[in-house]
């Protein structure tokens, strides 16, 4: 089992950016519990555009008291003023100290974790992301989180009514948190 003192160290709740929920991020950062995380991905824009809006939403999710952290390697997100990186453990094994969230999908990439602070493991339920896509589904998501080295953040799927019936200690969400898919930030929303 994870150590629970370095589980507190990593948000409750964690909203990743993406094409489909740009419009809304500024409102939903505003009214997420303070010292919630924030993943910045936006794969969809070229680097120049990637950045500024990075600046932006990354000014407004830190005077909100969130953790902010940025796809692509930690000496990118040491530059761009993250304070970590997302990505595969193999993206993220070198280069300075930083928050690393590794993306992991099996026990099989929980096992080669490297220097993560923490993984995301998914899909927990079926996604927008991935529609059609294999799912872990609650037990094995359970069971394949309790062999982690690091705290586990469950993702795909997620919502805070699915989070309290998995009984995790963090998820992160890209459509979950959007008001009109049906994030309720009232539950299980505390870091």
């Amino acid at each position: 089992m994870p150590d629970l003192m370095r589980q507190t160290l990593i948000p409750t709740v964690w909203l990743i950016s993406d094409a489909r929920n740009d419009a809304a991020l500024e409102s939903v950062l505003k009214r997420l519990p303070r010292g919630s995380g924030f993943v910045f991905r936006h794969y969809h824009l070229g680097e120049a555009e990637r950045r500024a809006r990075f600046q932006i939403l990354a000014k407004l999710a830190q005077a909100r008291g969130h953790v902010v952290v940025l796809s692509g390697d930690a000496r990118k997100a040491r530059r761009w003023g993250a304070d970590g990186a997302y990505g595969p453990a193999s993206t993220l094994s070198r280069g300075p100290a930083c928050l690393r969230l590794v993306t992991a999908h099996s026990l099989r990439n929980l096992a080669t974790l490297g220097r993560a602070s923490a993984a995301l493991l998914s899909p927990v339920y079926s996604t927008r992301s991935h529609p059609g896509g294999k799912v872990l589904g609650p037990l094995r998501f359970r069971l394949i989180s309790q062999q982690s080295a690091v705290p586990v953040i469950a993702l795909g799927g997620m919502t805070a009514v699915r989070a309290m019936a998995l009984d995790c200690h963090s998820w992160a969400a890209i459509d979950g948190l959007i008001p009109r898919v049906g994030g309720d930030l009232r539950r299980k929303s505390g870091p």
